[in-house]
C-alpha cells in the first residue's frame, strides 16, 4: 500500500493549496466515505476538464490543476489521488485506450481514471473524476463501476484495469513538453 500513499511530483499533496482544499474537505464530511464522495465530486464537477473549455493552460501537477481550476483526466486523476492520499486513503491511476473519434479513424488517446482502497470492505474500486457532458455520465459507486467511457473493442479501445503509484513517465514528459494543453497527443499502449 505504501506506493498508493506516497506523495509523488505529480500528486504533491503536501502543496499547501492541496493541504487547504483537504481541511475544507474534511471539515465538511461525517466520515472517510463521506469524506471520498466529496473529494471525488469536487474534482469531478469542480474542476473543469481542459479539453471541453478548450483551456489552453497545461496543468502539470495536482497543485496545479487545483490553481488553475482545470486539467485533463490524467492531471485531475493526480488530485484526487492527492486529496485522498493526504487523508491517508490508497489511491493509484488506471488507464484505458480510447479512440479520438467514433471510430478509430483518428487514432488513439490514453484516459486516466482512478482506483481507490476501501479499508473496510478490503477492496478496490475504480472512481472516472473525468467530468461529465453530454454522452458521459460517470458517478461514484461501491458496487459497480460508474466510469465516463464504456470501452468498444471492435475499435481497438482497451480498459487496462491497472493499478499505478503515478502518472506514466511518458504522460509526465508529454504534459512537462507541452505548452498548451490543445496540442497534446498520446497513441501508444501500456
Amino acid at each position: 500500500m505504501k506506493e498508493y500513499l506516497m506523495e509523488t511530483p505529480s500528486i504533491d499533496y503536501m502543496n499547501h493549496l492541496i493541504q487547504d482544499k483537504v481541511r475544507e474537505l474534511m471539515n465538511q464530511s461525517e466520515d472517510e466515505m463521506d469524506y471520498l464522495k466529496r473529494c471525488y465530486i469536487f474534482v469531478r464537477d469542480e474542476i473543469s476538464h481542459s479539453w471541453d473549455i478548450k483551456a489552453d493552460v497545461v496543468s502539470r501537477t495536482a497543485s496545479e490543476v487545483l490553481e488553475n481550476k482545470t486539467g485533463i483526466c490524467w492531471t485531475k486523476s493526480c488530485l484526487l489521488a492527492a486529496l485522498l492520499r493526504a487523508n491517508q486513503i490508497p489511491s493509484g491511476i488506471s488507464y484505458q485506450r480510447l479512440t479520438r473519434a467514433d471510430d478509430d479513424s483518428e487514432g488513439y488517446m490514453i484516459h486516466a481514471l482512478n482506483t481507490v482502497y476501501l479499508k473496510g470492505f478490503n477492496k478496490w474500486i475504480r472512481l472516472d473524476a473525468r467530468g461529465n457532458k453530454e454522452n458521459i455520465n460517470a458517478y461514484f459507486s461501491l458496487d459497480e463501476e460508474h466510469l465516463a467511457y464504456t470501452i468498444r473493442s471492435e475499435w481497438g479501445e482497451i480498459d487496462y484495469h491497472d493499478n499505478h503509484g503515478d502518472l506514466d513517465d511518458r504522460l509526465v514528459n508529454i504534459l512537462i513538453g507541452s505548452e498548451s494543453i490543445l496540442e497534446i497527443t498520446t497513441d501508444f499502449e501500456f
